[in-house]
């Protein structure tokens, strides 16, 4: 009976990671009349792909039998896909297992050695949000020095739109176009005659110059009113029949520096945050408040605080942990509450770090897997501050050579090396030594955050945290880029460098970060323009909207755009039609030739075949979010196969017991000895004893460890309820991909 018990525990603990659900606890029925119920899993730790935690479990061995309460502890590799915020236990190994009141050790090894056993022939699965909502560590410190001096910001009390120029105007002559156009903006700016067009959210503006002038244009040449018809068109096509925001004549301010936008709808109206002595600004797109105690305005830009004495600036940085004490007490679900995840200690920051942990992982085939550098011109390498690696500059994707003379190329998160520059490469099995030293004001920082896991003769496990697309944790909160200005290389090709600043980069909890206020009033035509004329939108523009709303209360929708991706190799525009709920941008690795990504491995289950993708053209820009976007063949067999059972071997997935919700509440508790504990409705705790059968009250114990995990797992299915929400009226807004070359 012990053995039996011990197999539906497993089944139990497996077909309930499987569903992945809100209603916890699961329970299965027994053919004996019994049960088996295993409550919400408590993961402890996460580093790199290495999940450890415990769950508490209840078994029934017959209907008139009292339960029997456990604790079991786990190891478990897990693979990771962010666009469907979903991970898997790729491997998962019992550390131990505690029944309080069962003396019998025999027994206990028996169960442990039963779930090692079959394990293997399952899938677990549970959410990212369950785990970012679980997790807790004591400190997260990114060590990095970054740059927090605020940008130049202006601020209109009626519409705008700040234009960004990457320095003085860079003019070359566009084919296509037959105009000189300028290449160092994402706007669609070009010269016909005398006369410099450009296109902001659904009319043409004119001016003589390129940095000041421009006022609407009314009658348009045919030249423009071809290309005109050309935005138009995609722009239906992006809209799939909903109706195109009334186009707004915006006054258009250029900066050929970083700058950021902030604007209200008139004179600025200001309103109470509900239970403070903060005000926000309503009539605007940003995140604008002024504390009445001092009367200063903060605004929140990238994630990061400055303060001035009013709208007009002058602005100073404030640190998240240096705010005033009432940015905590802004209540979730409240007006601006998004702003939470850049308050020092609340419950939102606390998450963002650990999201900042979590990576996305894949897995290479050492076969198939390939990449393809370009120069623009003879490779050309510069020496990385405080290292002793070089960067290459003039490369399509980031180059990096090391003291040994070897090159590592990094291409949408796989290291390849090669003995030369040019190639020819192989998938790596470690990374460049000395890339954790690289300081934040190099524009290769974002290499460090891509790492390999395991390596086997056939393929590599690889992984990259939220740092290499411009997320990373700064102290008590997390920030978008590094603050600091990177050079682009111009040369007979312009490649944009990564940005902080020009884009009013904002986080969201279940999305990460997209642009802002930068974009207020914007439609797809910018995008067209810059897909057409050589600017990658998935890397330094990585997705628009606006509108700030609540993010951990209930959600509303928000206009988003953001669910393409652009490349510039064929100057097209790819809809992100292979995955609508976020146009696969969360995750580079999406459909790349020999690579196999958690989402991919699920729908190869589905479906033993997939159409090869069509030739999209070779891809230029070096720090483009997906460049894999050319040639991409389908690969012979990436299903799990190779290293995991299949369906038909896997003990029979098909017959597995379903878990179903079970008719309890999910309030039973492991702690880390092992004991098992409830929580009832007033908040009292009780401790299991097996031997007498019951619950009696807990005294002796870790009651501010056990009230955090109560807190965390009812957040959790907050998280997880308003994710859905989020990804499903959202579309999935654009997590930014940082304009790193990657």
């Amino acid at each position: 009976m012990v053995s039996r018990i011990v197999l539906l525990i497993v089944t139990t603990f497996i077909s309930t990671f499987s569903l992945a659900q809100n209603t916890w606890p699961k329970e299965i029925a027994l053919k004996s009349g019994g049960k088996v119920v295993i409550y919400q899993p408590q993961p402890d730790d996460l580093t790199g792909n290495k999940l450890t935690g415990r769950a508490a479990v209840s078994v029934n061995p017959t209907a008139k039998d009292e339960p029997i309460f456990g604790a079991i502890f786990y190891e478990a590799t897990i693979s990771t896909d962010k666009d469907t915020r979903m991970a898997t236990l790729e491997t998962l190994n019992i550390t131990k297992a505690k029944f309080p009141g069962v003396e019998d050790q025999t027994k206990i090894d028996k169960l442990t050695n039963l779930i090692e056993t079959e394990v293997p022939k399952w899938k677990l699965e549970t959410t990212l949000d369950e785990l970012v909502a679980t997790i807790r560590k004591e400190n997260i410190a990114s060590g990095a020095d970054f740059n927090n001096k605020p940008p130049k910001i202006l601020y209109r009390d009626k519409p705008s739109t700040l234009v960004i120029l990457d320095g003085e105007p860079k003019i070359q002559k566009d084919i296509e176009l037959d105009a000189d156009r300028v290449v160092n903006s994402p706007y669609l700016i070009f010269k016909e005659g005398n006369q410099w067009n450009l296109y902001v959210g659904g009319l043409w503006y004119k001016s003589t110059s390129v940095k000041s002038g421009w006022s609407q244009n009314t009658k348009l040449s045919a030249k423009v009113k071809s290309i005109d018809a050309q935005i138009k068109k995609q722009e239906q096509e992006e809209l799939q029949g909903a109706e195109p925001e009334k186009p707004v004549v915006r006054e258009i301010i250029v900066s050929t520096e970083p700058a950021e936008l902030l604007q209200t709808t008139g004179e600025p109206v200001y309103k109470n945050v509900l239970g403070t002595n903060l005000l926000y600004l309503d009539n605007s797109p940003n995140l604008v408040f002024k504390a009445i105690d001092n009367q200063k305005t903060y605004i929140l830009i990238a994630g990061r605080w400055f303060a001035a004495s009013s709208l007009q600036g002058p602005w100073q940085y404030v640190g998240a942990d240096k705010l005033p004490a009432d940015f905590a007490k802004i209540p979730e679900g409240s007006e601006r509450d998004a702003v939470l995840a850049s308050v020092a200690g609340t419950e939102a920051a606390e998450e963002a770090k650990i999201d900042a942990e979590i990576p996305q992982t894949a897995k290479v085939d050492r076969k198939t897997a390939t990449t393809k550098v370009e120069y623009d011109g003879k490779p050309k390498f510069d020496d990385i501050e405080g290292t002793s690696l070089e960067l290459a500059e003039n490369s399509n994707i980031t180059v990096l050579k090391d003291a040994s003379g070897r090159y590592f190329a990094l291409d949408n998160g796989v290291w390849f090396v090669a003995s030369n520059p040019t190639g020819p490469w192989a998938v790596a099995t470690e990374r460049p030594k000395d890339v954790e030293n690289i300081p934040a004001s190099s524009e290769a920082y974002n290499t460090k955050y891509v790492y390999i896991y395991e390596t086997t003769p056939e393929y590599v496990v690889v992984g990259y945290t939220p740092g290499y697309v411009g997320s990373y944790v700064d102290g008590p909160t997390v920030v978008y880029g590094t603050g600091y200005y990177y050079p682009p290389w111009y040369g007979s090709v312009y490649y944009p460098a990564p940005v902080t600043w020009g884009m009013g980069y904002a986080y969201n909890p279940y999305a990460g970060w997209y642009a802002g206020s930068a974009f207020v009033g914007l439609t797809v035509g910018l995008f067209v323009g810059a897909a057409l004329h050589g600017w990658f939108h998935g890397g330094c523009y990585p997705g628009y909207g606006w509108g700030h709303v609540s993010h951990y209360g209930d959600v509303d929708v928000n206009i988003d755009r953001g669910d393409r991706t652009v490349n510039r190799g064929d100057r097209n525009v790819d809809r992100g039609d292979r995955n609508r709920v976020n146009g696969g941008r969360n995750n580079v690795y999406k459909d790349r030739p020999g690579v196999a990504t958690r989402e991919d491995i699920r729908g190869r289950e589905r479906a033993t075949t997939r159409p090869s993708t069509a030739d999209r053209g070779a891809v230029t820009d070096r720090r483009a979010t997906d460049r894999a976007a050319a040639n991409r063949p389908t690969t012979t067999d990436r299903r799990a196969g190779a290293d995991r059972p299949t369906t038909a071997n896997r003990g029979g997935l098909d017959n597995r017991p379903t878990a179903r919700p079970a008719n309890t509440a999910n309030n039973v508790y492991a702690d880390r000895n092992g004991d098992v504990y409830r929580r009832d409705n007033q908040g009292n705790w009780n401790q299991r004893n097996n031997s007498s059968r019951s619950w009696q009250s807990a005294s002796n114990f870790d009651r501010g460890s056990m009230n955090r995990e109560s807190q965390m797992r009812s957040r959790s299915s907050s998280r997880n309820y308003n994710a859905s929400r989020s990804m499903g009226s959202r579309g999935g807004m654009s997590r930014g991909g940082g304009g790193r070359r990657r």
